[in-house]
């Protein structure tokens, strides 16, 4: 099926095996928009309905007044079944599981006219996404510039074999597929969970199928296509065909391979520190706190020296749509990789098209001149290949900070002309770099806040895109964490207050003493949708002052109250003993430390490299009512409390995805399924293994 055939046929009759199987043992659902359900509507309901209609229908034909009280009798039950089953309609809640919202169509409007039907709104929606891709969305000059370069091809051919060119192995796909989520399927209709249930004998297949396609260098073309679901904006109008985003659905066959491709991608890029330090989207070891606590330490830094620190924080217009596919290619070789890897990112770059599917209707076929394939595994990290150069373009006087497209950077000074001037001169050259790589910076959706806590009237600064000045604002959200002009993060607190006590209002209705769920239930519910949202960033805005971290005690407390049953007036030290929960200060500050720990053990970290000069420490010193930077408390905590603390160094990147060790091991408990077989059979299997091994050290880790 796969050995003897041509790679597109193969490709063809690998997903009609699988989809045929599917088809014969899993049955499917109608894609057509589901009528609006009521969740309190139940057979009597219906019985009550069929009741009403037919006393109805005998009064009708014979309009007599004892056929009319029967009537109203019937109507009466009926309304009163209605009304104690919509009261009801939360004793069990798990009957509203698979409840469907209403769909509505969307009535687009251009210029000209208005689009109401799907395949008109499809074709509408799948236009507008095709223009943004296209060519003629960059500047004249861009387009110049793009035609002249493209004019020379990339040659990827390698003479000598390198190690990330082999072919794959069943632990690179067995790697990949436990790896992936359950995402819906692509226009093949074939999902990860069809894949993950294959027998070893169709995963051999399987595997070959997608070494002939990485050594004979040949991308398939059904997996170029897309089904694009168009999702509404918060807030935009909805018959704008601007105002909807792109959620593209690609085959899992492809994104299988993609992850395993992606993985040695990633491999090669960090090992040869391709990507630059300060980029911390989707890398191992990074996240979206490096950059939060990166961007404080400036400030504080700022603070106690009494200067002034302005940061721009820019918005760039549709930077997965306009990335130009051509750079990335260019800086694929310039990092040195040749031959099957970057062959296949070239082939899979190539001829993308999509069709936007709406209540079931497909539209027209469009396609994706440029950009990174949206819903791509490799996605990803070929635009964070590309985008980081702009990093490379700015000054040393100017500090930066990338999180996949979020841009920021920001400068340190007693001047305010001479901060102007540095900040003016970094702007023009991302700027120029944009020009020249085909990306556009909006400059009414940048913004710039003047951090400053010095005494006095100070003017705002004046940078300008493009003849067009910067906003100034008071306040910027970034990556989640509101920052204030003081770093007060008093706005920050307020906000995320506000939106805490909205979702106690679940809370309070699933709480229900008739009906409700139990504690235990209740407080898993808290920790998911309202702890969740107190712990990202405390890292950070728990530098705050006591009286503004105190706002989100009320909300801490409140809910724990709600989660045990307990009184207003119990006390709070016996809420957190009851709840088995800790105070907010105290798993702020353990958090923190889980961070601190989690940077001392990744040497590349960009954090490890903040030490505190001896200057610097005497300022500190000579002024303590300023806050001191992440790094320095925890410090402080740890020389109080934890002054013996050895970590240990990890390398994320140790073993090569191509050849990495395999590891045996024993699983008594591999015959028993915990959903069929009782504790107590697990219990004796352990108790039996451990007699058999009882000269060896017992070591437990969490599941």
């Amino acid at each position: 099926m796969v050995q003897n055939r041509a790679v597109e046929e193969a490709v063809f009759n690998v997903t009609e095996a699988i989809r045929n199987a599917a088809d014969a043992a899993i049955p499917k659902t109608s894609n057509s928009p589901r009528k609006l359900c009521k969740p309190w509507w139940n057979a009597s309901c219906q019985q009550a309905k069929k009741e009403q209609r037919r006393a109805w229908g005998i009064f009708r034909r014979y309009p007599t007044t004892d056929n009319l009280i029967a009537f109203k009798r019937a109507k009466a039950l009926a309304r009163r079944t209605r009304r104690q089953c919509q009261r009801e309609s939360w004793i069990q809640p798990e009957k509203a599981n698979g409840l469907y919202r209403e769909f509505h169509i969307p009535i687009l409007e251009t210029s000209t006219a208005l689009f109401s039907s799907p395949l008109d709104v499809a074709n509408l929606i799948g236009n507008t996404f095709a223009s943004v891709s296209s060519s003629d969305s960059y500047s004249p000059a861009f387009q110049a510039t793009k035609n002249r370069l493209e004019r020379t091809p990339i040659n990827f051919r390698c003479r000598q074999p390198l190690p990330y060119n082999c072919d794959f192995d069943m632990f690179e796909l067995k790697r990949a597929l436990s790896s992936a989520h359950n995402t819906s399927p692509g226009p093949d209709g074939i999902s990860y969970e069809l894949l993950r249930h294959l027998n070893e004998d169709s995963l051999v297949s399987l595997l070959y199928l997608f070494n002939r396609i990485w050594r004979e260098q040949v991308y398939p073309t059904q997996w170029q296509e897309a089904i694009v679901i168009p999702i509404l904006k918060p807030g935009k109008d909805p018959k704008n065909p601007l105002s909807y985003r792109p959620i593209a659905l690609t085959s899992c066959l492809c994104k299988t391979l993609e992850r395993m491709v992606n993985a040695r991608l990633v491999y090669q890029l960090e090992k040869n520190k391709c990507i630059p330090l300060f980029q911390s989207g989707f890398r191992k070891g990074r996240s979206t706190l490096d950059n939060i606590i990166t961007l404080e330490n400036k400030i504080r830094n700022a603070f106690v020296r009494r200067n002034h620190l302005v940061s721009i924080f820019f918005d760039i217009e549709k930077a997965y749509d306009r990335t130009w596919r051509y750079g990335i290619l260019r800086t694929l070789f310039d990092f040195g990789f040749r031959g099957n890897l970057p062959t296949f990112i070239q082939n899979f770059l190539k001829l993308r098209t999509f069709r936007v599917r709406l209540a079931g209707t497909l539209s027209a076929a469009f396609t994706q001149a440029e950009g990174v394939p949206q819903g791509s595994i490799l996605s990803v990290t070929l635009f964070i290949c590309h985008i980081s150069h702009i990093l490379h373009v700015l000054s040393p006087s100017i500090q930066a900070s990338l999180y996949v497209d979020d841009l920021q950077i920001s400068c340190e000074g007693s001047d305010m002309r001479m901060i102007e001037r540095q900040l003016q001169t970094a702007v023009n050259n991302i700027v120029k770099w944009c020009d020249t790589n085909g990306h556009s910076i909006s400059a009414s959706k940048s913004c710039c806040v003047h951090f400053c806590r010095k005494r006095g009237i100070h003017p705002d600064p004046e940078i300008r895109i493009r003849d067009i000045q910067i906003p100034v604002v008071p306040d910027v959200r970034f990556l989640g964490v509101i920052f204030d002009r003081r770093l007060t993060f008093l706005p920050h607190i307020l906000h995320l207050r506000k939106r805490c006590e909205k979702s106690l209002n679940l809370l309070k209705v699933l709480s229900n003493t008739s009906w409700g769920a139990d504690r235990t239930s209740l407080l898993r519910v808290y920790q998911a949708i309202v702890l969740s949202r107190i712990d990202y960033g405390c890292v950070a805005y728990g530098s705050a002052c006591n009286s503004t971290l105190q706002k989100l005690d009320p909300v801490h407390h409140m809910a724990l109250r709600i989660c045990s049953g307990a009184f207003r007036t119990s006390p709070v030290q016996s809420l957190y003993v009851n709840c088995h929960q800790l105070p907010l200060d105290l798993r702020r500050r353990k958090l923190s430390l889980a961070f601190y720990f989690k940077i001392l053990s990744v040497p590349s970290h960009p954090l490890q490299n903040v030490y505190m000069s001896t200057g610097m420490k005497r300022l500190y010193d000579a002024r303590p009512s300023n806050i001191r930077p992440f790094m320095d408390r925890m410090k402080l905590h740890i020389s109080e409390d934890l002054p013996n603390v050895r970590i240990q160094q990890r390398n994320l990147f140790l073993f090569q995805p191509w050849n990495t060790p395999r590891f045996h091991y024993i699983n008594p408990f591999a015959t028993y399924s915990k959903s069929t077989v009782a504790p107590v059979v697990f219990q004796r299997v352990f108790a039996y293994h451990r007699s058999q091994y009882s000269r060896y050290s017992a070591i437990y880790t969490d599941g």
